[in-house]
């Protein structure tokens, strides 16, 4: 839904950082304001804030001589280069703190982000979106033609790996395309501002894998999210800002954000808690076959009782662990342990004794007696996801 007109703009502040980009960033000042911002509805005010690594080219004084020819420009000098994404957050945190930003961009001052994406990533946040990024993977997205097949195939299988490791199977995996572009405009109120501005306590990498890292995070906080295509150019002065590490810092940030989401960690606990009871069903399921054997005629009478026997203990296995363990922040304490543990069963009465050992039974009158390898597909094919559901779903469902 659009927002309302507001008659007091809202402010987006163009965060570009910069090392050694004397030859770039005053064409590019020059462009924005005089061809990107006048077209901009008058609900914007627009400025720029560039974030110089104290630039030995002499950088920063193209930037004042600019800030004096145009009154919304702005140049913030670290004291000590600290990598981009330390760059981005120090300029966030100004952003933030003296321009009053409602939204903040992150956008190259090399052209190789197109100035004409700006009213396009406006219009969607006009339109209620909080998060909007370039890709280059959509239709009308793509990177430079200049790129060697190398830089093609580490962008694509970099981008890829990133995505896979940090959202599969979940629909973000599917809904980000292009998890390591640098386009991005994001909402502050919400978001920036919840945002840990300490760089060196927040980010885990300072350079060039920061990006996924407030990716990650940003759509965790519940960003409404949406992509429009970037044509992604090719540099053609300055300093690239892509170091040699690039490859191994998207997978360490990737990896990581994702290892310590907690859905992850308690999915981790599950398996673990999970893998005990196996162990618990197959040996017990075991143990009852040598006992079963010799009091009943019929084999897949004989597996299907075994293994119902032996699921039960796994049962009261699974139930303790994953109270005291996986699902610890839920725990289940006091006069409702019994209620829920009656339910716990009842519920793996279907899912881990009924379906599976009705399954083992008819695969074994079917197949013969291989009892092992029915009870690995019972278990791992529908007792595992069943499991999974009722107890985020209505065992140790969140208050």
């Amino acid at each position: 839904m659009a927002k309302a007109i507001n008659s007091k703009p809202e402010t987006a502040v163009i965060v570009i950082p910069t090392y050694n980009e004397a030859e770039n960033i005053g064409r590019m000042i020059e462009y924005l304001c005089t061809k990107t911002f006048p077209s901009l509805d008058k609900k914007w005010q627009m400025k720029i804030l560039v974030v110089d690594g104290n630039s030995p080219d002499g950088t920063g004084k193209v930037v004042e001589k600019m800030a004096k020819k145009y009154k919304d420009v702005y140049l913030y000098t670290e004291t000590s280069k600290d990598g981009i994404g330390a760059a981005y957050l120090k300029g966030f945190k100004y952003a933030m703190d003296k321009l009053k930003a409602d939204y903040v961009f992150e956008f190259d001052g090399d052209f190789q982000h197109p100035p004409e994406t700006i009213p396009l990533m406006l219009q969607a946040m006009d339109e209620g979106y909080d998060y909007v990024i370039g890709s280059r993977k959509i239709k009308g997205g793509s990177n430079p033609k200049g790129w060697g097949f190398k830089r093609v195939f580490f962008s694509e299988v970099g981008g890829f790996t990133a995505r896979f490791l940090m959202f599969f199977p979940f629909k973000n995996f599917f809904k980000v395309t292009d998890p390591t572009t640098g386009l991005k405009v994001t909402r502050v109120k919400g978001f920036i501002d919840k945002m840990d501005m300490d760089y060196s306590r927040h980010l885990i990498t300072k350079s060039f894998g920061y990006k996924l890292q407030l990716l990650y995070e940003t759509l965790k906080m519940g960003a409404k999210f949406k992509e429009i295509p970037l044509e992604f150019h090719v540099r053609n002065a300055g300093e690239s800002k892509i170091e040699s590490k690039t490859a191994k810092d998207i997978f360490l940030v990737a990896f990581k954000m994702r290892w310590r989401d907690e859905f992850t960690q308690k999915f981790l606990k599950f398996a673990v808690v999970g893998g005990i009871g196996f162990l618990v069903n197959i040996i017990g399921g075991r143990i009852f076959k040598n006992l079963l054997t010799p009091r009943i005629v019929s084999v897949s009478t004989v597996n299907g009782l075994a293994n119902a026997l032996a699921a039960e203990l796994s049962i009261i296995s699974n139930f303790t662990w994953n109270n005291l363990w996986t699902f610890s922040k839920e725990k289940i304490t006091g006069s409702s342990i019994l209620g829920k543990f009656l339910t716990f069963n009842a519920s793996s009465l279907v899912t881990g004794i009924l379906i599976p050992s009705l399954i083992i039974a008819l695969l074994t009158n079917l197949f013969g007696d291989h009892f092992l390898i029915y009870q690995i597909i019972a278990i791992f094919l529908l007792t595992i996801p069943l499991n999974w559901l009722v107890y985020n779903k209505i065992i140790w469902r969140k208050k």
